[in-house]
């Protein structure tokens, strides 16, 4: 992560001299530098002395918190200021299917933990992959960051703030659904209950010294630590041996159709919406809080038509040398070409407040997207690659 030389000012009137307001400046430093220039230009004056003398106090307490952190494990973090958005990458195509219905989220420093002069940030990445049609997983999109920060004002254990949080999201989407028709979409072709509309979601909340991931369907999101894969989620298959016994316990089936699926219809055994499954089919997400090292590089997070044909362990290696420099990815033309599909290629979707879209963590989404689709994925591909390297 990018550590740039920034200085904030705080500018508020003082007492009115030769008959003018004059301002008052207190400097802040973003970063590990300190600007002393304003200071010198007034040091002839009794404020400029004072303000030399701040610029010293401050100089000893900065070099102290260097010294710290230098000593310390942990990521390092501005001094004082609002927490830096981490690098990121946006990959999102509809490569052979007929509609796009995936859905990506970034939102930087969503919400900020702390006093203002030491705020904590904690930058959200979410990824929808629609089934039945798009409306879902883009009412996912617009609505999940929200109730998520709403449950971590009134709770801050996180299993607790995202189980509710995906509760609340599936409550909003059934009750919505019924007012769906008339959307630009293909429900206006179906049932007018559109109950047979869903879509799974992967959630990764990244904070200075956490990563926290909530899943709930068969999209995915792997850390890259020291080369090595670390799956941060468990793909809810109708198939895996404790989604398959919970599903018979609440009287569904799974049939084999094209693989296992929920009655003989859905391919995953959890996601937001699919009122017509309940209870068979559930929205509470599994949730994972994995501490930040320093040997974390990158995380991925991306919808099933990645990882249906590349695996956690390939992914990881192209990412790193992405990374790296090693790879110089340009948006192909063709990447626009899905048959009915609009690609969004490294961009800053849904961002508030100070994203930061990286050519190295874009060309890492390009080319896993060009290498699903290169393994001829039949899905939507999405996928995010956010950079963890720590500031050096």
């Amino acid at each position: 992560m990018e550590i740039r030389r920034l200085k904030f000012l705080d500018v508020t009137p003082s007492e009115a001299e030769n008959g003018r307001k004059r301002q008052k400046l207190q400097v802040y430093a973003a970063s590990f530098s300190l600007d002393r220039e304003n200071a010198e230009d007034d040091s002839g004056s009794e404020e400029g002395k004072k303000q030399m003398i701040k610029l010293k106090n401050f100089r000893s307490k900065t070099k102290e918190t260097i010294a710290k952190s230098n000593s310390s494990s942990s990521l390092l973090l501005p001094v004082i200021g609002s927490a830096i958005s981490p690098k990121f990458g946006v990959a999102s195509v509809c490569g052979r299917r007929r509609d796009m219905e995936d859905a990506v989220a970034i939102h930087p420093s969503f919400r900020c933990q702390g006093q203002e002069s030491a705020a904590v940030g904690f930058h959200y990445f979410g990824v929808y992959d629609g089934h039945g049609c798009s409306h879902v997983a883009t009412r996912c999109k617009e609505r999940l960051h929200e109730l998520v920060k709403e449950e971590l004002e009134c709770e801050e254990e996180w299993k607790g703030a995202m189980a509710r949080s995906f509760t609340r999201m599936d409550k909003e989407v059934n009750e919505w659904n019924g007012n769906v028709i008339g959307a630009n979409c293909r429900c206006e072709l179906q049932s007018p209950e559109c109950d047979a509309v869903g879509s799974t979601a992967v959630v990764a909340i990244v904070t200075s010294d956490k990563i926290i991931v909530a899943n709930c369907g068969d999209s995915r999101a792997v850390l890259c630590r020291k080369g090595k894969p670390v799956p941060l989620s468990a793909d809810h298959k109708p198939d895996r041996p404790d989604e398959l016994d919970r599903i018979q316990e609440a009287g569904g089936r799974v049939i084999y159709w094209d693989g296992p699926r929920v009655l003989g219809v859905l391919a995953t055994s959890r996601s937001i919406g699919d009122n017509y499954l309940k209870p068979y089919v559930s929205c509470e997400p599994e949730v994972t809080v994995t501490d930040r090292t320093a040997e974390d590089e990158c995380l991925i997070i991306a919808s099933d038509g990645l990882w249906d044909v590349v695996s956690n362990d390939t992914a990881c290696k192209v990412a790193r040398m992405c990374l790296r420099g090693k790879v110089d990815v340009q948006a192909p033309p063709w990447l626009v070409l899905g048959r009915g599909g609009e690609a969004v290629v490294g961009s800053t979707m849904g961002g508030e407040g100070g994203e930061i879209s990286d050519k190295a963590c874009s060309d890492a989404s390009i080319l896993l997207t060009k290498l699903a689709l290169g393994r001829h994925s039949t899905d939507n591909v999405s996928v995010v690659v956010v950079d963890l390297r720590r500031a050096t």
